[in-house]
């Protein structure tokens, strides 16, 4: 592994000096920086040369090469917004959203806590968002050519008998600018939402889906749909999830969102970073079994570490994805994975 220099280790202090400041508030400062030291070049400058993997070729969910395997999870960029600075960093793509319909505020704060000593994060975000018009208008004004997914979900009061509406109104608006779109019905901060991986809405959910992807089809380039699932699924459960995403021919999933299962104590939310790592995991190996190289894998949760993410190689992912792990140890987590000896 190529040793990080002393520009990176900068990077990493102006990062942890970020901790000291309220949790959303040190969010949106941060990316702010990041967008104002790409801007003026400085960004450039402390990077050096960017970052990059050996190509990797084209697969059935990419319909395009991607320059390596490690990107960004939706979450960090809701609105699209920083799309250009944040590829500057070298990832091989980043994940906006997740997005809905309308414009709305989130859960009441404080909703964002940070734990230090266990390297963790817990949120009750709530799909806080600009809307699908305004990420739109972002993605239409980018410059940066790598792959694009937009995570996708539903207003908070929109009732699941009809949250098909929000997902095939967001996939008609985001597909023409979209490499994948990510189906968000694992959140665990928008009341009722994880119901729609029931029996009960699934597979009409799906097939309703996958019927609008072949419409778009037609007109444009066609985009692969993700499915994202929640780590806290029973296995019997899960079992039939995959299931359904393979009976309806959805292109992959992403493993996983965050867990409901812990005991932080700021309460209710969903947990993400060091802990939410073996579970998983466990979830990801559990899913390669059951798919194996019929459906693609997108792999998050967890990544803290070159290490982290070998792991989720080694369990079958194609893809990876960092989130807790960035905002913790910041450009120096990206610059570790991709100089690492990895596939």
């Amino acid at each position: 592994m190529r040793q990080p220099c002393f520009k990176m280790y900068l990077l990493t202090l102006i990062t942890k000096t970020f901790h000291f400041l309220p949790e959303e508030i040190a969010h949106n400062l941060a990316l702010a920086g990041i967008r104002i030291t790409y801007s003026t070049g400085i960004l450039k400058v402390l990077l050096g040369k960017k970052f990059k993997e050996k190509e990797i070729p084209d697969n059935s969910f990419a319909e395009r090469t991607y320059e390596n395997k490690l990107g960004i999870a939706a979450g960090l960029d809701k609105d699209g917004e920083y799309i250009d600075c944040l590829s500057a960093l070298g990832v091989g793509f980043i994940e906006v959203g997740t997005v809905t319909p309308r414009q709305q505020s989130g859960n009441p704060k404080p909703r964002l806590f940070r734990n230090r000593k266990d390297k963790s994060l817990l949120n009750r975000l709530g799909f806080n968002n600009k809307g699908v018009e305004a990420l739109v208008e972002n993605l239409k004004k980018r410059s940066s050519t790598i792959p694009i997914g937009v995570s996708i979900g539903k207003n908070f009061d929109t009732p699941n008998v009809e949250a098909y509406k929000d997902y095939l109104f967001c996939m008609e608006k985001v597909y023409k600018y979209s490499s994948y779109i990510a189906i968000n019905i694992s959140s665990p901060n928008t009341e009722g939402l994880r119901e729609l991986s029931n029996d009960e809405f699934l597979g009409d959910l799906l097939g309703l889906i996958k019927d609008k992807q072949i419409e778009l089809s037609e007109t444009f380039e066609y985009v692969p749909i993700f499915i994202k699932i929640s780590p806290d699924e029973e296995p019997e459960d899960l079992e039939d999830i995959c299931k359904s995403i393979t009976h309806y021919k959805i292109d992959g999933i992403i493993v996983s969102n965050t867990t409901l299962i812990h005991n932080e104590k700021n309460g209710y939310g969903g947990l993400s970073g060091s802990p939410l790592k073996n579970k998983a995991n466990e979830k990801l190996s559990f899913i390669k079994k059951i798919v194996g190289d019929e459906i693609s894998i997108i792999a998050s949760g967890g990544v803290m570490s070159a290490s982290d993410y070998l792991e989720k190689i080694d369990a079958g992912a194609d893809l990876v994805q960092i989130y807790t792990g960035f905002i913790f140890e910041g450009p120096k987590l990206i610059h570790d994975i991709l100089f690492t000896d990895s596939p």
